[in-house]
């Protein structure tokens, strides 16, 4: 059986950002991203991180990584990767662990996923010698005196008359460990090409990085959450309080109560209710201002509920509506039944822990803040 390890080199100093490789990226260091990418893998049997840094090594090991401890000779700003790999494998033979498969990741590539990984990884063992993940590249690169270097000037090729090109994403490299050892360098034999999204090419570099990084993280996330969802929905069922609300009540001197809503999150339903889907509001509350805010958004409502899941199956059989293909979003224990019960249970962000425990999606936004418009953004980017 083949044995893979994956070998992140990640040194304590650094020019350009000082200290990037733990600052704190959507909150957890930036080494750990490719750490717990690794860990993910299917293909990867041990982790390893090289470095010559202690907070480094602490931050590894506490996300699951072992270390070897890099020497300071292999440590300076010109020091090759290669080197790094190169002394880790003879560490690691020393202690009895000789690897079929090297994959070495660049913990400046923190959109690496436990896919990218396996993929550059299942591409050595299938065969190939060496393997790299890139991203399509289309444009026209020229020289500093005017020359074009990877086409002719005086022939302006459309993007389908031209050969396909690739651009290295700087994040994984896999080989096999007895060709890198005699070669002692990353690439050799036959090369495999392993595609990945354009979107997922980004290297830590500059302070700016780390914004867009996590800006692109963002992203992301929120097209996996989208995916999550039933396609197409047959409805969508809300809870009122904690959801179409920020949970607050505010009671003036006459006993009368009043609640905040957000104008974003009811223009989310209304591009909703335009589109078709079926949606239903159950909730327990019984103040009238429910009924109030939902007649005003032409949306049906049944408040004053002890229990919702039984008329929540009901709404749906009068209408002949799936219950798996049903989405419900509540942010209480008095929602945990309908999370369950629903395809697909949705909590805000800020919902009782009991709820966030039953929903299999959590929004990275609060009740009456947000949550019902990146929902409803959510349901339409995936089509009704």
């Amino acid at each position: 059986m083949t044995r893979t390890v994956a070998i992140i080199p990640a040194r304590g100093g650094s020019k350009g950002l000082p200290r990037k490789n733990v600052l704190p990226l959507a909150g957890k260091p930036l080494v750990a991203h490719s750490i717990d990418a690794a860990r993910a893998s299917r293909l990867i049997d041990r982790v390893v991180v090289s470095t010559d840094d202690p907070e480094i090594a602490a931050v590894a090991r506490a996300h699951g990584a072992d270390v070897v401890d890099r020497p300071a000779d292999l440590s300076g700003d010109l020091a090759s990767s290669e080197a790094a790999l190169l002394h880790a494998l003879g560490v690691l033979a020393e202690s009895g662990d000789t690897p079929d498969v090297l994959v070495f990741l660049q913990c400046t590539s923190p959109l690496t996923t436990p896919e990218d990984i396996d993929a550059a990884a299942g591409a050595v063992i299938a065969g190939a010698d060496t393997a790299l993940t890139v991203a399509p590249f289309h444009y026209f690169l020229w020289t500093a005196g005017g020359e074009g270097v990877n086409h002719d000037k005086s022939v302006r090729l459309m993007r389908q008359q031209r050969e396909p090109e690739f651009l290295e994403t700087g994040a994984v490299y896999a080989m096999r460990v007895p060709g890198f050892l005699e070669a002692k360098h990353r690439f050799f034999g036959r090369t495999a090409l392993v595609e990945t999204p354009i979107e997922r090419r980004l290297e830590i570099d500059e302070p700016a990085d780390f914004r867009l990084a996590e800006e692109r993280m963002g992203g992301l996330r929120r097209m996996a959450d989208a995916a999550s969802l039933p396609r197409p929905p047959h409805a969508l069922i809300m809870d009122f309080d904690g959801v179409w609300t920020d949970d607050r009540v505010f009671v003036n001197q006459e006993g009368v109560e009043s609640v905040v809503c957000s104008r974003r999150d009811g223009m989310g339903l209304e591009r909703l209710r335009k589109a078709g889907l079926p949606m239903m509001v159950l909730s327990k509350e019984v103040n009238p201002v429910v009924r109030a805010r939902t007649a005003k958004l032409q949306i049906p409502c049944e408040h004053g509920l002890e229990t919702k899941l039984d008329r929540m199956q009901a709404w749906l059989d009068e209408r002949g509506l799936d219950l798996a293909r049903t989405i419900y979003i509540g942010n209480d224990i008095n929602d945990i039944e309908c999370l369950r019960a629903a395809g697909c249970g949705v909590a805000p962000r800020d919902s009782h822990p009991e709820a966030l425990a039953a929903a299999d999606l959590v929004l990275d936004a609060d009740g009456g803040r947000g949550a019902l418009r990146l929902l409803s953004d959510m349901i339409l980017s995936q089509g009704l």
